[in-house]
């Protein structure tokens, strides 16, 4: 028969100066993880933060299109919000294309318009 023996005889008493002293394991999360681009990618870009509700709810529309004063009154800008995308299969017609007459998947912007106030309006005298 086998005699078990206890670790401390086996690998010598603790205070036995000729032997290491035991290693402590530590776990140290400085650097235990790898390239974060792994660990924890950025979900999102820097420049949408803080992210929290708006505390203005209407957009502004920031550039008009030139007044061409030989058409009659009409709407210079129109203002909508992108709600969300989608796509669509649609033919394409393009003569000479490998796509000619073929059906492709193309992706598509859902734009959402509230109702419009009339702020204003310009009028031209002659």
């Amino acid at each position: 028969l086998a005699q078990a023996i206890s670790a401390q005889e086996h690998f010598g008493s603790e205070k036995d100066p000729s032997l290491p002293p035991p290693r402590k394991r530590r776990r140290d999360f400085t650097g235990a993880m790898s390239h974060r681009k792994f660990e924890r990618p950025r979900h999102g870009s820097l420049g949408f933060l803080p992210r929290k509700r708006t505390k203005h709810v209407f957009g502004k529309i920031k550039s008009f299109p030139k007044d061409d004063k030989s058409k009659k009154p009409h709407f210079t800008a129109f203002m909508t919000y992108k709600a969300g995308m989608t796509h669509i299969v649609r033919d394409v017609d393009r003569p000479g294309s490998k796509l000619h007459k073929k059906e492709i998947a193309e992706a598509v912007s859902i734009l959402e318009a509230p109702p419009m106030i009339v702020v204003g309006f310009v009028g031209y005298a002659e």
